[in-house]
Order: C-alpha cells, then structure tokens, then sequence
C-alpha cells in the first residue's frame, strides 16, 4: 500500500534531484513544503514591442493613404502619401491645365498629348494638387457643417447680416408669407433680425426652405433692380432686362442686347459686394471681355472692386 502510495504522489510531483554529495534529500509532504517567491526574469529592453491599443481597423485608416477621387474620375496618380483619382478632359488649348475643385481634381489637355506626358506634368504639380486637394475638402466639410436645417430657429444670412426664422402661424403676412423685424436692442453678437413667416410650427423643412426662398428671391429681384438703376447711368449703359438664376458657378452674365442675369443668392452678402456685381456685369454692355480696359470700366464706379471680388471668391454661403 505504502508502494502505491508513493507512485500516485511521484505522478504529481517531479523526482527530486541529486544534491552536490550525490544525496537525493527526503521528499517533502507538498501540505508542508513552502512555495518559493519567483525570481523576475531579467527584461531586455532592446526586444520589447509596444503594441498599439487601437482595433485593428481603426489603424488601417490612419496608415492607409489619403484618398482624392473625383466622381467622374477616368485616370488615377499617386502622389506623394496620396491616391488621387482625377478628371482628364480633351481640349483645344496649348498645354495642361489643373483645376481643384469641389469635385476633385481635373485635369485639361491638348489632344495630341500622350498620356505619360500628362501623368509627369501631374507629378510634377503633385505638392500644389495635395494641398488645394486638402483645402478643398476642408472648406467643403466647414460647409457642410453650416449647412442650413430648415425649421423654426433656422439662421441665414442676409445682406451679411444673420436672420433667425420664426415660425408664426397666427398671421398671413403679405409679403410673400413672410415678413422682416429688425430689433435694435439684440444682445451683442446675436442676430438682430427675425423672419416672422406664416408657418405652423411642424411645418417641413421644404415648406420652411421654400417660404424664406420666396421671400429672399423678391426681395433679390427689388434690390438688384434698385442697384442696377443706380450704376448704369453713371457707366453710360442701358439695361433691358432682369432675370434672377440660380446658377451653381455664376454671380451673373451680361448680354450685348441689355439682358442681365443676376444669381438670386447674392442677396445673402453685404451691399457693397452686390454693387461690384451689379457694376461688374454693366461694364460688360461696354467692353465684353476682361481685358485691363474693362477693369479699368469698373474701377470707375467701384474703386475697391478687387478687395469686394476677393470677399466674393472666399466668403462661403451655408448650403441650402
């Protein structure tokens, strides 16, 4: 029994070993025996490996590339850190254009050149192409995070002043559903005009977009009448016709036979820029390009008009 007693404990515990006098020391009941500390084990500081508490996917998108791609895309570079996917066009010109904008990159090219001409004039213009690309896709995210939700509170800008739309269902205002309070006595830095517009409160977002367009596009077609009135005299032109656009990428076109096409929007900015409109497109009944004689024309009627095209060009309006 005692044999088989001491297998079972030898099946738990290792054999013990020899000590330097070739003496095996007595076992030790393991209820008595003492448990040793543990010896630290010496680290090597030049093998340690620091591991990033990022998921694994959250990684990949900082270390992968930063991506450019126009939507129309036909041809693909890497620049740089950057994938950029871009617009190539065919044109009758002299030599390649590059153009970032919202979109994306688009790159223009005479037909008869090669396409690996095209490809090394964009990896040469690479540091330029990244930039713009990257100031173009912030300037459209601070837009977008502008953008205007159409409901009761709603703030938009008009004639560079903020207006805050009220919905007010208890009056049926004359002016196109809606009417203009100017208060006086606002908190400094707080809009100091209210839209009052002839909405119940749970009126949709378009009901409430299109109510203050309407509204916007009269007082739009009024003021740009009054402006075109005043500066045309003094150019020495002749106005025909008014016609309000909405035109994605035009302030305003003249025609030689005195049509006048005004985008609606630029009623959102401060007069001064409306006028350098306003004058820009009458000085186009007199000379019918931009040449340093048409400048010249404007210059007359708006001295300052560079520094009011500069506001026109970086000023951003909320999308709608």
């Amino acid at each position: 029994m005692q044999a088989l007693l001491q297998f079972t404990l030898d099946l738990f515990d290792p054999a013990p070993m020899a000590g330097p006098g070739g003496e095996v020391p007595k076992a030790t009941s393991p209820r008595k025996r003492k448990a040793k500390a543990p010896v630290p084990t010496p680290v090597d500081t030049a093998t340690l490996v620091t591991v990033d508490p990022r998921p694994a996917e959250l990684l990949e998108q900082v270390l992968a590339p930063a991506s450019f791609r126009h939507p129309r895309a036909n041809r693909e570079a890497v620049l740089g850190d950057s994938i950029v996917a871009f617009e190539l066009r065919r044109a009758k010109r002299r030599n390649i254009g590059f153009t970032v904008g919202p979109e994306g990159l688009t790159v223009t090219a005479p037909k008869w050149v090669p396409l690996y001409e095209i490809d090394a004039a964009v990896k040469t213009k690479s540091g330029w192409i990244v930039k713009k690309l990257g100031e173009a896709g912030e300037r459209h995210r601070r837009i977008e995070s502008a953008r205007i939700q159409w409901k009761d509170g709603a703030v938009f800008p008009y004639l560079g002043e903020q207006v805050i739309v009220v919905l007010d269902p208890r009056h049926a205002f004359s002016e196109v559903g809606a009417v203009l309070n100017v208060d006086g006595e606002a908190l400094p830095g707080m809009p100091r005009h209210t839209l009052h517009v002839g909405l119940a409160q749970n009126a949709q977002p378009e009901q409430v977009r299109d109510a203050v367009q309407a509204w916007l596009m009269r007082r739009a077609k009024e003021l740009f009448t009054e402006r075109l009135d005043h500066y045309a005299p003094q150019l020495g032109v002749a106005w025909r016709k008014l016609v309000l656009s909405s035109a994605g990428t035009r302030w305003g076109t003249a025609h030689s036979d005195g049509l006048i096409r005004l985008n609606w929007r630029l009623i959102h900015f401060r007069l001064p820029v409306i006028d350098y409109v306003v004058a820009h497109e009458l000085s186009h009944l007199r000379v019918m390009d931009h040449s340093p004689r048409f400048w010249e024309t404007v210059r007359t009627v708006v001295p300052d008009y560079a520094h009011l095209r500069g506001q026109l060009k970086d000023e951003a309006l909320p999308p709608w």
